[in-house]
């Protein structure tokens, strides 16, 4: 019998490149995502920094200088000690819980950026319900915090658990009736479509100026998701001894705080794209010459990236400026902005807009 050589050799090469293209398709997945969380986490590494600077200004104090220039390093000088300090585990507190407690709330925030578009297709997913996504696995982190409380076997700790789920159970509702406007106006669930949508009508078409009541109402649940002051009642210090972290310690610690600027981070994110066209920009004129060079390679991409970031961290500012200038509020206050004034105001925002929508067709 005899055997074609090159035949064999064709055989080989082909199945040769066909593991070559499994092997390059599984980095092609990997890759973006690799590259988001690197972005993802020096973002959160800025922003503790910019907290600490803005707060010293505040407060008329230095903040930190030594580590790094300007102190850009002490965030990271102090994820390394937590990461080198003893965890410890409580002697009759639920092991599974309290150690699976801080990974579910930041794993969960993290799913939320695949849907985020930094750009014109620069999007990890372009899933066709991304609002909703975001809303449905951000709700996960509070069973995250609740886990941690009751895994404690701490009565502090699970208290601050149950006021975090009775948080997010008031604010997302009228969070949730925001977004069903914006999806309305839109006529899409999609990220990408809602912020394709508001760049056919220029800077006047941004959901800013149709839905401002939706806006305040989307900005005020988002600081109250994110538990932050004036809405910080399931850690509150003076109260709860640190909450469903007190008995914390090491690297489980500092995964609440990279939870907590994670959703503050993606917040900001969101508040950019349903509300301020996203990458869009209306500076007259120059706005017409990054449409002009927007062959959406490596410039159109940059360009994009720099104009959502530049929104983004404007509305990070006005979330540490108002941390560090208004005072907390009481648990009963809170539950009674969320039920008795936010829940009305954006459901009247939502058949307003549910209205309008079918007068104009």
């Amino acid at each position: 019998m005899i055997i074609d050589t090159t035949e064999v050799q064709d055989i080989n090469s082909f199945s040769g490149l066909e593991s070559f293209k499994e092997v390059y398709g599984i980095l092609w997945i990997l890759v973006p995502i690799l590259i988001l969380v690197l972005g993802i986490t020096i973002s959160v590494l800025a922003i503790v920094w910019l907290e600490r600077e803005i707060s010293a200004g505040i407060q008329q104090r230095i903040g930190p200088e030594y580590a790094g220039p300007f102190g850009i390093l002490q965030a990271l000088a102090d994820g390394t000690k937590l990461l080198f300090k003893e965890n410890l585990i409580p002697s009759r507190g639920d092991i599974r819980l309290f150690s699976i407690g801080p990974s579910i709330s930041v794993i969960s925030i993290l799913i939320s950026y695949s849907v985020i578009p930094f750009g014109y297709n620069f999007v990890l997913s372009d899933f066709n319900i991304g609002v909703f996504l975001w809303i449905a696995v951000s709700s996960i982190a509070p069973i995250g915090l609740l886990m941690s409380g009751y895994g404690s076997n701490n009565k502090y700790s699970f208290l601050g658990g149950l006021r975090a789920a009775a948080q997010s159970i008031s604010y997302e509702i009228p969070l949730t009736l925001c977004v069903l406007s914006i999806s309305l106006l839109s006529n899409s669930l999609s990220t990408v479509d809602i912020v394709d949508a508001q760049s056919k009508y220029g800077f006047w078409g941004w959901n800013l100026w149709r839905q401002p009541m939706g806006f305040i109402v989307f900005l005020i649940s988002s600081l109250a998701e994110c538990e932050r002051l004036p809405f910080d009642l399931p850690e509150a210090e003076e109260e709860l001894v640190a909450g469903y972290q007190t008995e914390y310690s090491g690297i489980r610690f500092g995964l609440f705080y990279v939870a907590s600027y994670l959703n503050l981070f993606i917040s900001s994110l969101f508040v950019t794209v349903l509300y301020l066209g996203g990458s869009n920009i209306f500076i007259p004129y120059i706005s017409e010459v990054f449409e002009i060079n927007k062959t959406y390679g490596v410039f159109g991409t940059t360009i994009d990236l720099f104009i959502t970031l530049a929104k983004t961290y404007f509305f990070l500012f006005v979330s540490i400026l108002t941390r560090w200038s208004l005072p907390r509020l009481r648990m009963d206050q809170l539950l009674n902005l969320g039920w008795k004034f936010l829940l009305p105001i954006s459901l009247g925002n939502l058949l307003l807009t549910t209205s309008s929508q079918l007068f104009s067709l």
